[in-house]
């Protein structure tokens, strides 16, 4: 009786007071963390105090908006328990000298010749491997810009190469931040969000590849040295012992990926075998090896550039991401409890009632989000919460959702000149977000297959099953 009174008692809000939350959100966020750099953290939470005070004006108590907190986190455990074994795996794949030499013999693919696309094609295996496009563009990407300037090969070309690759590898990469929290954010898994991910990612980057080489074919010259890239490559051979079994750790992620098997047990085992393999070879101690799960691989090579690079990892290195999304699934929560959500919804899904309605609505929404934070995180979670609700209802599978956020949201950060990516990007490279814009194919031709896909319904994927958590959604 008491509950039944409980929820006569709650009003059903109008679009506007639905509407507060969400722009007090964009003010927050566009101001404290587009402006002056605030923590995203205490901004979401800010945010989600303001929806709770709406909420409580609506006749809803703590515990119920608490209760829509909780429901809202516990979707979201399956993928946070992934992202912190991705913690482990990247300092385990680190330690044993897997990833330090997928990274060798990448860089001995470099070419001066065709510098655009070689550029281009190392950074993404260098991100791809590593699972961090700031990390490639601050190390690699550093390397080939002097040779860029040995070469005379203009600048703006150069950088858009390089970060265009950076970010293919990194949204591919299961030990990428991104690719990892746009499932979390759409309610789906992680491989299947990367295999889904491939009919626009593969496509663009051939286009993007196809461009490079007729534009560069006027900038190669033979015969020029590369000797950043010789000191990484030769300060890599001499930290680290390289095996071809080192590729074991490797091979266990992916066949686990491809027969569908559970995914957190493949990558324990896939860490447990890196362990094996870093005491063997490259006499990591345990207690050496168990520092490094946590906080992250520590390396010690006597270059600075090499360092930078494979030094990262540890369930440490995932806390800042878990955090956000904790903080805006608590916004989530409150709005989806409260009903406010389910009015704003409403009114979008009006705009959205067909597939490629959806489709623009989603991208529009993710890139808007871009726009006002700045924040690839943000720009995935926000959309993500807010359409999961509409996907399902017209029963597309979430992966269609986590690749648009991803694709749409994170992908295009780096080319905004006010966010953290883009300031990053020039300071590191020394070329204005403006200068190598132009020239980021692929983020741009991603961005268009995606609608191109939605308007014809090509690759939009039917749900399979209530959870879409599970490998094989």
């Amino acid at each position: 009786m008491t509950e039944t009174n409980a929820t006569n008692e709650h009003r059903k809000p109008g679009l506007l007071l639905a509407c507060l939350p969400l722009a007090a959100m964009a003010l927050l966020l566009g101001i404290g963390y587009g402006i002056f750099h605030l923590q995203a953290q205490v901004l979401l939470i800010t945010a989600a105090v303001s929806a709770g005070l709406v909420g409580w004006r609506l006749g809803y108590t703590w515990e119920e908006m608490q209760q829509g907190i909780v429901e809202s986190v516990r979707k979201a455990v399956p993928a946070i328990l992934i992202m912190l074994c991705v913690g482990m795996l990247i300092a385990a794949w680190m330690a044993s000298g897997t990833i330090p030499m997928l990274l060798y013999y990448g860089l001995k693919l470099v070419s001066p010749r065709f510098f655009l696309v070689t550029a281009c094609a190392v950074c993404s295996l260098t991100s791809l491997a590593t699972g961090t496009s700031w990390g490639t563009i601050g190390t690699i990407g550093v390397a080939f810009i002097g040779i860029a300037q040995a070469l005379q090969v203009p600048l703006g070309p150069a950088a858009g190469a390089i970060v265009a690759g950076a970010y293919f590898g990194d949204k591919l990469s299961p030990f990428s931040d991104i690719t990892n929290l746009a499932p979390i954010a759409a309610g789906s898994n992680l491989f299947d969000n990367i295999r889904h991910m491939l009919w626009s990612a593969v496509p663009a980057w051939t286009a993007g590849l196809a461009v490079y080489f007729f534009m560069g074919l006027g900038y190669g010259r033979s015969g020029v040295s590369a000797p950043q890239i010789a000191a990484i490559t030769n300060g890599l051979r001499g930290h680290f012992t390289f095996h071809i079994v080192l590729l074991l750790p490797l091979a266990i992620v992916f066949w686990f990926a491809m027969a569908k098997k559970p995914v957190i047990p493949g990558m324990m085992l896939s860490i447990a075998t890196a362990g094996i393999l870093a005491a063997w070879l490259q006499r990591v101690t345990l207690i050496s090896l168990a520092r490094f799960l946590s906080t992250g691989y520590t390396a010690d090579t006597g270059l600075a550039d090499i360092d930078r690079l494979i030094s990262r990892g540890g369930i440490m290195s995932m806390m800042e991401t878990l955090l956000i999304a904790l903080a805006a699934f608590s916004f989530g929560g409150i709005m989806q409890r409260t009903g406010m959500l389910a009015v704003v919804l409403e009114r979008v899904t009006r705009l959205a009632r067909r597939v490629w309605s959806l489709t623009l609505t989603t991208v529009v929404t993710a890139l808007t989000t871009a726009l006002i934070t700045g924040s690839s995180y943000l720009a995935m979670l926000i959309p993500g919460e807010l359409l999961a609700p509409a996907f399902r209802q017209m029963d597309l599978a979430a992966k269609n959702l986590s690749r648009i956020v991803e694709e749409c949201g994170a992908i295009m950060v780096p080319l905004i000149p006010w966010s953290m990516a883009g300031v990053y990007i020039a300071g590191i490279l020394g070329v204005p977000v403006t200068a190598f814009l132009p020239f980021a194919f692929m983020n741009y031709f991603s961005v268009l297959l995606l609608v191109l896909y939605g308007c014809t319904g090509f690759t939009m994927a039917r749900r399979r099953r209530e959870d879409e958590t599970q490998i094989g959604s």
